[in-house]
């Protein structure tokens, strides 16, 4: 049996100023982003000028933090933000969708596309496969507050957290960590080095993300306010958010190769 080290949210204090772990954690994800996305960019089917690279990183910060935040509130915790509506700014206490996000990171994909004339499954495919870092990252700033953990268990790796109890429970966030985020990564890395039909590398992560997210759902515990839907005991509101995404990516990918379209 493991027990959370129960790390202090909060890194360093520089004055009045409280730097948390989370948000160090989403910088280190937007930086992994950038390293890999200017290697990415070199490649030899792509070919875009770095400096492209650093101007989708920043419409994709704006995208992923309004629209997991906001998301959040809307999917998860709607009810509390009606109670307080500041809640919404509080994004050091945790608290963000990725589904919200990914919502967020589409338009932000458009408008880039937009402005650089670039069609949207050129912006989705060259940025999909650094998405997964942030996913990586994201997770183990959850780990760090010690939040998202799963149901008790008896495995050899069962974690206690101090704000659940005694028992020892998964640590889903881990596991989240690990197969949304590295392993994830390493697909859609990999199998985007050669060129493929337009979307397939979107479609792909979307496969991935969707099924990846439900399997992890089965031993994560839902939110408190929230619970299982629809008296099933089972059903999350994560798992149902995820339906769509790899029904969507299973589409998408057929569609892509029926077209053909490798490398436009």
């Amino acid at each position: 049996m493991l027990v959370h080290p129960d790390i202090d949210p909060v890194a360093v204090h520089l004055g009045p100023l409280a730097v948390h772990w989370y948000g160090i954690m989403y910088l280190l994800g937007f930086l992994g982003f950038w390293w890999f996305g200017t290697r990415r960019a070199q490649m030899a089917h792509i070919q875009w000028p770095k400096e492209r690279v650093s101007d989708l990183l920043f419409y994709g910060v704006m995208g992923v933090i309004l629209g997991g935040r906001i998301g959040y509130t809307v999917f998860y915790n709607f009810k509390g933000f009606v109670a307080e509506p500041t809640v919404i700014f509080r994004i050091w206490e945790g608290g963000m969708s990725f589904h919200g996000g990914l919502i967020g990171v589409l338009v932000a994909f458009a408008w880039f596309g937009h402005v650089h004339k670039l069609k949207f499954f050129e912006v989705a495919d060259f940025a999909a496969p650094m998405i997964p870092l942030g996913l990586f990252t994201g997770r183990i700033g959850n780990f760090i507050n010690g939040e998202l953990w799963g149901a008790p268990t008896n495995l050899p790796w069962g974690m206690v957290f101090q704000k659940a109890g005694s028992l020892p429970r998964h640590p889903s966030m881990l596991y989240e960590a690990i197969l949304e985020g590295l392993v994830l990564f390493l697909i859609l890395w990999f199998y985007g080095k050669k060129p493929r039909p337009r979307m397939a590398v979107s479609a792909l992560f979307l496969i991935g993300y969707g099924v990846f997210r439900t399997m992890v759902e089965f031993v994560r515990l839902p939110d408190a306010h929230i619970g299982y839907l629809y008296g099933t005991g089972w059903i999350t509101e994560g798992m149902v958010l995820s339906q769509p995404m790899w029904l969507a990516g299973a589409v998408m990918l057929i569609w892509g190769y029926r077209k053909r379209r490798v490398g436009r």
